[in-house]
């Protein structure tokens, strides 16, 4: 990880008090004894639980006057369960709010009640402080039924906020990840008489034609085939993705993760097979297949090449459609459609990155009202599950509104129009509004003949049919997802080493493709690899995982 772990501590006490000064707890707050009481699913008087967000995790734009402290959500806290959230911004991005967090373990600032990790090193530092709440029993004794079941189905999720066999966080709304799908210029393969591929051979052919056979017919020699981003990873896990290429030849073993084969670890991107790969994108690129500036551009910037009408093929979640699909209001006859990712050259399937969460909740040590966390947390889930309060959403004229006695999602026809919906769940103290969802499943109970009863299918059957079959093809194809196997904090030599790894591994791959170094670059690279650290790391990666699975906490929290 690239977070550093050392700091002016000479500096920090004066920066403290003007950087966590909103996160202590005050004499209501819920780290301080109070006598409240709860009462028919209320406390009495009013609770206060402290939190803090990275600056680009907030709510955004308000809407009535609202700020981030009293807003439709704050308030309906306040009046129906008598909890008071507040919430402080710390930080413009994920690396300036973790150093503010690392600031409150070297002063005698407290941390907030509840506070949002997204790093697993920093996690491992915060326990180690003894500045957070060692929380088995209390996850045993107050979650509620509903998010013990949820949580039972993602056991690995635990495994950042482990050790001695201790828990002492919770993964946030755990879910796997939609997968990712092929968007494609369908225009462009009608005009050519070509199918969507199914093979690598056939994606060649596919890709080969957009390049090379004029696709857009405007007589120039201006299109090309294959869209992705090589600038961060060759995994992105999300949008402008390479990976399924990748996986064509290697299988599970995919770049930059962890794959537990048989019990053990193995790093994806010294695995057999890469060679290979790298030998097709070389080829590729060569002949103006690919995206000619892949090695600079973001995973976000590189799909302006396939929005403009450049290239013919992106690969991202289904959600990229809409994203994308300006290029058929400005190009005539443009039109895109999904498909499921190819088969490898030696197994049935391509495989993908899965996600099962982003950050974990952990908690002040002295925080005493964690039941009442667990209620709030429960009633936010109404929204996934289509019932309670939240059926149709959170908030009529935020999220959701009804008119002509119509439930809509379409913020341009509410009563008093929004310029987009509210992010009602970046309102509370989770990251984003928590789902069930999966990679898909109201989609593909739509696609089977649901019926409309809940506010979690009326808002998929409103979005883009394009995206909606996008995620019909996620869920089907679910068994593609793959977690890393390793999601524990860095190892002692990863600590040193893995940033260096890491460097070396993106430059060689891409030099490889930009044809500056041969082929035989990539045997080097394992080589040195290993001697640099790769070795020792595997095996204290192994370790970690071996460690992870001797001590039955979902047992100890009630959760088996």
């Amino acid at each position: 990880m690239k977070t550093k772990k050392t700091f002016a501590i000479a500096a920090s006490t004066l920066l403290i008090a003007g950087l966590l000064a909103g996160c202590v707890s005050k004499d209501k707050g819920s780290s301080a004894t109070t006598e409240s009481t709860l009462k028919d699913g209320k406390y009495d008087p009013t609770i206060t639980i402290t939190t803090a967000k990275q600056q680009d995790e907030n709510a955004g734009k308000y809407i009535n006057g609202e700020s981030l402290n009293d807003n439709v959500m704050t308030r309906w806290g306040v009046d129906n369960l008598g909890i008071k959230i507040e919430t402080t911004l710390l930080g413009g991005d994920a690396s300036n709010y973790n150093t503010k967090l690392r600031l409150a373990l070297t002063g005698s600032e407290k941390l907030p009640d509840i506070v949002p990790v997204y790093d697993t090193s920093l996690a491992s530092d915060l326990i180690q402080s003894g500045q957070v709440k060692e929380i088995t029993e209390d996850i045993k004794n107050y979650m509620p039924d509903r998010l013990k079941e949820i949580y039972k189905q993602y056991p690995t999720t635990f495994n950042p906020v482990v050790q001695d066999g201790k828990v002492y966080g919770l993964a946030m709304s755990p879910n796997l990840s939609e997968g990712e799908v092929i968007l494609i210029r369908q225009d462009w393969l009608d005009k050519l008489n070509l199918k969507a591929p199914t093979t690598i051979d056939e994606f060649e052919t596919v890709i080969a034609a957009f390049t090379d056979d004029d696709p857009d017919g405007n007589g120039k020699k201006d299109t090309y085939g294959f869209d992705f981003s090589g600038k961060d990873s060759y995994n992105t896990g999300w949008v402008s993705d390479s990976v399924m290429i990748f996986s064509a030849y290697t299988g599970k073993n995919l770049p930059g993760q962890w794959y537990n084969d048989n019990g053990k670890l193995t790093y994806g991107s010294v695995a057999d097979g890469n060679k290979e790969a790298l030998a097709k994108l070389r080829d590729w690129y060569s002949k103006g297949y690919l995206n000619m500036e892949l090695a600079t551009q973001g995973a976000w910037d590189a799909i302006a090449d396939f929005t403009e009408g450049k290239a013919g093929i992106i690969i991202g979640r289904p959600w990229l459609y809409d994203s994308v699909k300006d290029v058929e209001k400005n190009i005539s006859g443009a039109k895109i459609a999904v498909y499921s990712t190819i088969k490898g050259v030696k197994e049935e399937k391509t495989y993908q990155s899965g996600q099962l969460n982003d950050g974990v909740f952990m908690f002040n040590k002295d925080f005493n009202n964690i039941e009442a966390f667990f209620l709030y947390y429960d009633k936010l889930y109404d929204a996934a599950f289509g019932t309670g309060d939240f059926k149709y959403g959170y908030a009529q004229g935020y999220d959701y509104d009804i008119v002509d006695g119509e439930v809509t999602y379409d913020f341009a026809k509410f009563n008093k129009p929004l310029e987009a919906l509210q992010a009602l769940g970046k309102m509370t103290f989770t990251k984003n509004t928590p789902t069930v969802d999966g990679p898909g499943k109201s989609f593909y109970d739509l696609a089977n003949g649901a019926a409309l009863d809940t506010g979690v299918l009326i808002k998929s059957a409103g979005i883009s049919q394009t995206t909606q079959d996008g995620y019909v093809i996620s869920y089907e194809d679910r068994d593609v997802l793959l977690p890393t196997a390793f999601n524990g904090s860095p190892t002692k030599t990863m600590q040193s080493s893995w940033e260096q790894l890491t460097t070396m591994e993106k430059e060689t791959f891409t030099k490889i493709i930009y044809s500056k170094e041969p082929l035989e670059a990539y045997d080097e690279f394992v080589k040195q690899w290993y001697e640099k650290g790769g070795t020792q790391i595997t095996e204290e990666v192994n370790d970690w995982f071996k460690k992870a699975n001797e001590v039955d906490v979902m047992s100890a929290m009630n959760l088996k």
